[in-house]
């Protein structure tokens, strides 16, 4: 085994699309960088700039990853530290989790020689996560639909037209993913269950033909967005907006507190409106990301 020092580049990604829960995802054009670099001591450390709370539960995530990877491939564990570098904020419903999951998997793998394909590493994030909407866009690249098929997963994964650029409104607050969970109702109608339904056929069966502006009027939600509103101040405002200016649709990224509107035109336009309406925010206009996670070594 060569313990050199690995670096894997993942995407964060957005989730749901609206009526998409826990099976929707696209990998978007900002990144974050996972560094592992093998020491002789025993054990794991977190080397980025981290309060210490994030710090902590961060090495337990990837103390768990870790875990999970050794005993899967069966490899001999050794002890590294791990740095975290890139564009992916915390706590916004990009995905940030699962890039330092599937970073950590991807660099072990790479460190060690174990030769899982990038089938076998999407399957460890999505055991880690229990949902796949975030880990196979980040895994795969592109647009993902992923759902639990067997005791596995099964993923379709479809190219993003180059037109697409997703407006990215980030808010200065954060959304935990438990939080946001807690608030989604028991049970839900039979209306609710044929809108979410055909949402999702229409939204999936629009990217599988590249069709953008099909997607106009798809992303309105009755699964979670509702209910998870009152935790993103201003969201159905933001997207009002966006889409006046011009945009396709939008929808809240993952739990929140990110905010995105699909626009293949004028998105500089539909970035100033939808800021207009939540100021204090950052908005970042995204093009998809094709690859997927990479080992830069």
């Amino acid at each position: 085994m060569a313990l050199r020092p690995v670096t894997v580049r993942v995407p964060g990604t957005t989730a749901n699309l609206g009526s998409g829960f826990d099976t929707l995802g696209i990998a978007l054009g900002l990144h974050n960088r996972v560094r592992v670099t093998p020491t002789g001591r025993r054990g794991i450390a977190i080397t980025s700039p981290l309060a210490p709370d994030a710090i902590e539960g961060a090495t337990r995530m990837v103390a768990e990853s870790a875990r999970l990877f050794f005993r899967r491939t069966r490899s001999t564990p050794f002890g590294f530290d791990l740095h975290v570098a890139g564009d992916v904020p915390v706590a916004r419903g990009l995905g940030s989790s699962t890039t330092v999951q599937l970073g950590c998997v991807a660099a072990l793998n790479a460190i060690g020689g174990a030769g899982l394909a990038r089938e076998a590493l999407f399957d460890l994030v999505h055991e880690l996560e229990g949902h796949p909407d975030n880990a196979a866009p980040a895994t795969f690249g592109g647009f993902a639909v992923a759902g639990p098929v067997g005791k596995g997963a099964r993923v379709l994964r479809f190219k993003v037209p180059a037109a697409a650029r997703f407006v990215t409104l980030i808010p200065r607050f954060e959304v935990k993913t438990s939080d946001a969970r807690r608030l989604l109702p028991a049970q839900y109608s039979k209306a609710d269950l044929v809108h979410s339904l055909n949402r999702v056929a229409l939204v999936t069966a629009a990217f599988a033909a590249g069709d953008l502006g099909a997607l106009r009027g798809l992303f309105d939600d009755r699964v979670h967005q509702p209910y998870r509103a009152p935790l993103v101040p201003g969201l159905d405002r933001v997207i009002r907006a966006g889409v006046k200016a011009g945009a396709v649709g939008g929808w809240l990224s993952g739990s929140g507190s990110t905010i995105i509107c699909l626009a293949t035109e004028n998105a500089a336009a539909v970035a100033r409106a939808m800021q207009s309406r939540l100021k204090d925010s950052e908005v970042r206009i995204l093009a998809p990301d094709a690859a997927g996670c990479v080992v830069e070594k």
